[in-house]
């Protein structure tokens, strides 16, 4: 967060920012990073027992479950930095994508976001063209896609197969403020970001 305020005090960012809650196994917050957010208040959940969920996982497990009556149709968890490391864990990523394909979650990094386009559904993507794009891609997720659809792009697809090992559409251009997708298979949905 103090990155985003580099002209602010970045423990005042950090104390005006500060999370309700960290959950996870622990294995990689430092000492200190612990005891200052424990010091402000922020509530500890130590999941270091179960180690057969990602971090991600146990956080949206935990926001799903936090209010269970809440109707969750209009719920997008936002997961900033989940792209750029070590591509095991970009992998653990996109699976809780998938793992919780009714919720709306986008991976964000400093150059693209990605998030799951559920084969249950007839997708339209409104483009915030002064933040996001204009480069592009869809790629089958689980299983090969025998046909997918899209109108708003500069190579729109018609009826087109995707696999991996085949075609999947990268580098791809959105040409306006909605993209269209339709598809038999889920797909990653993923588009460039502009730097602030």
């Amino acid at each position: 967060m103090p990155r985003l305020f580099p002209q602010e005090d970045a423990s005042d960012v950090r104390r005006r920012y500060k999370p309700d809650v960290i959950k996870g196994d622990m294995d990689s917050i430092r000492t200190e990073v612990l005891d200052f957010y424990t010091s402000l208040g922020t509530e500890i959940i130590d999941k270091s027992h179960d180690q057969d969920t990602t971090d991600l996982h146990k956080c949206v497990t935990y926001i799903r479950d936090f209010a269970p009556d809440l109707d969750k149709s209009n719920l997008c968890i936002l997961v900033a930095g989940a792209l750029g490391g070590r591509f095991d864990h970009e992998m653990g990523n996109l699976n809780v994508l998938c793992r919780f394909s009714s919720l709306r979650i986008v991976l964000l990094s400093d150059d693209s976001l990605i998030h799951l386009l559920p084969r249950t559904h007839h997708h339209e993507i409104h483009i915030l063209s002064s933040i996001e794009g204009p480069q592009c891609g869809l790629i089958p997720i689980g299983m090969p896609s025998r046909s997918s659809t899209t109108t708003g792009l500069q190579w729109d697809l018609n009826e087109t197969e995707m696999r991996f090992g085949g075609l999947i559409s990268t580098s791809n251009i959105v040409t306006g403020e909605k993209v269209m997708v339709q598809s038999d298979s889920d797909l990653l949905w993923t588009i460039s970001i502009k730097k602030l």
